[in-house]
């Protein structure tokens, strides 16, 4: 079966999450992909560790699919190396400051110097010219600036998602451009820059909010796991856990009615249209509280699937790796990892293609696992590998 992206070939220079899961994306997609990582590895290579060498879980998710390769592009030689690299590749992946991309020689004009046709997708915590250009950043900055964690929390305490979604975000939005600038590239024979931000993802993820606040000024306070613009729509403890019930729409706040037994609610005027039900959400999640209250988790959600509401149990990481769903589908690619006892449960490619699917083939590299060999296929001796090695510029 041929690959999407078959015969591109990208040099992931990323770090954490939205570069390298990025070029994971594009890698799942048939691309051929260098990871560059420092000498003695990247931070992100040891983020929970899992192994005995210390790699991490992260790295685990992010390196799958691609070779490794350990570079210092600040020397002189490295710099070499980055260059013969460039002339051999369709894209660089870097979500570094624009200034650091400068003094490794990944700007867009050293690049095209090399190769006038290369694509250089750049992400970074805030994207180029603003005040905010040189800041570095993580996921959480993105969640803080942007309203959603305001709004995610409580009045007394904002509250940041475990789950870094705006770095992943980023990445796929990145893939995204990635793609287009490679479908304009056949048209046209040009390369160009794709830019991703975790600002700019943070503040598309909250942009109905926004809109509603820039043109009716509401000023919305955070209420936790309760929706604002719909109902039911929260969290409820049961006799064994909790469940998140989620209802949209006229006809869900129907059925609810009914499976209550309470249809004076269809009645009320202050739960006539979604919005209006939001505002007086409190009331409705207080009733249904009383009622999961009284059951079990499975006593809950058979009932609200009987009905036809949208509801599902808050799990723990455990209890999402052994979901059946998840095993009838095969959504986790269980990948032998050297020095681990386990095989790690790596996601698959999480949007499928019925015909040119993607997939996770291999495991992530061994720190400079492929390095020897990349350098060989760039042109290098092994006496000259060796030289370079003792220099540590790989």
């Amino acid at each position: 079966m041929s690959q999407v992206l078959e015969g591109i070939r990208v040099l992931d220079f990323g770090r954490y999450i939205a570069g390298p899961f990025c070029a994971s994306m594009l890698a799942d997609f048939g691309a051929e992909v260098i990871r560059i990582e420092k000498v003695d590895g990247s931070e992100d290579r040891f983020l929970s560790p899992v192994s005995e060498q210390g790699d991490g879980a992260l790295f685990l998710q992010m390196g799958r699919n691609k070779r490794g390769l350990t570079l210092n592009p600040m020397k002189p030689e490295g710099r070499e190396v980055v260059k013969k690299l460039v002339a051999t590749a369709d894209v660089v992946v870097a979500n570094l400051p624009p200034d650091t991309l400068k003094a490794m020689g990944l700007d867009y004009d050293s690049l095209t110097a090399v190769k006038p046709d290369i694509i250089l997708t750049m992400i970074s915590a805030f994207g180029s010219g603003g005040p905010y250009s040189n800041r570095i950043g993580f996921d959480g900055l993105g969640q803080a600036m942007s309203g959603a964690m305001y709004m995610s929390g409580t009045p007394e305490q904002p509250v940041k998602s475990y789950a870094p979604y705006v770095d992943f975000t980023t990445a796929s939005f990145s893939a995204f451009g990635t793609l287009a600038a490679l479908l304009e590239r056949q048209k046209t024979g040009q390369g160009q820059i794709v830019e991703g931000s975790l600002f700019s993802s943070a503040l598309t993820l909250m942009n109905g909010t926004l809109i509603e606040q820039g043109m009716i000024q509401r000023d919305r306070k955070p209420t936790l796991n309760r929706s604002q613009t719909s109902g039911p729509a929260d969290t409820f403890r049961t006799r064994d856990g909790w469940v998140l019930i989620q209802s949209v729409g006229g006809p869900l706040f129907e059925r609810w009615a009914k499976l209550m037994g309470e249809p004076e609610w269809l009645e009320d005027s202050r739960f006539q249209s979604d919005i209006s039900r939001g505002d007086n959400g409190a009331l409705i999640s207080e009733r249904l509280a009383a009622w999961c209250a009284e059951r079990t988790s499975a006593e809950v959600l058979e009932a609200m699937e009987a009905a036809r509401i949208p509801a599902g149990p808050v799990m723990t990481p455990q209890q999402a790796l052994d979901d059946p769903h998840a095993a009838a589908r095969n959504l986790f690619q269980q990948m032998e990892y050297p020095g681990a006892d386990r095989p790690a449960p790596v996601m698959d490619t999480p949007v499928s293609l019925s015909r040119t699917p993607g997939q996770v083939r291999d495991r992530a590299p061994t720190l400079g696992e492929h390095t020897d060999r990349i350098m060989a296929e760039l042109g290098y001796s092994p006496d000259q590998i060796s030289e370079l090695r003792d220099k540590r510029v790989i």
